[in-house]
């Protein structure tokens, strides 16, 4: 089985619903976020996936949400647009841009900050 991850960053404004702390206010983050998907065998080629081709499916789901209040997005209008919740949505909306039925998700790790991130996986 191999994995091939790339990393691309954005950034984003959201407030916490039904919590009590500082999050519940209009705050920013700068998101940091890996994408890894495996597959049993590259390509004729040797590649998995061309790292740029995942780059561009990565960008063209996370740019949806640059510079945007995530509370206005959808599924975040009625779900809380936490780190968790982040990273199950990018994953699933990767998920149905992968070209090659051979390749899946292995999971999206995002970091809010330098210090705290969460890791989406399905088993």
């Amino acid at each position: 089985m191999y994995e091939l991850t790339v990393q691309r960053g954005f950034s984003a404004a959201h407030h916490l619903r039904d919590y009590q702390g500082p999050c519940s206010r209009m705050h920013g983050h700068n998101y940091r976020v890996e994408i890894t998907v495996a597959g049993p065998q590259p390509l004729q080629n040797g590649m998995l996936l061309d790292f740029g081709e995942l780059k561009e499916i990565c960008d063209s789901v996370l740019d949806t949400m640059d510079h945007q209040c995530l509370n206005d997005l959808e599924p975040f209008r009625t779900i809380n647009a936490t780190a968790e919740n982040l990273a199950a949505h990018i994953y699933h909306a990767i998920a149905a841009k992968l070209p090659f039925p051979g390749i899946k998700m292995a999971r999206v790790r995002m970091w809010e900050s330098d210090t705290s991130s969460v890791t989406y996986w399905e088993d």
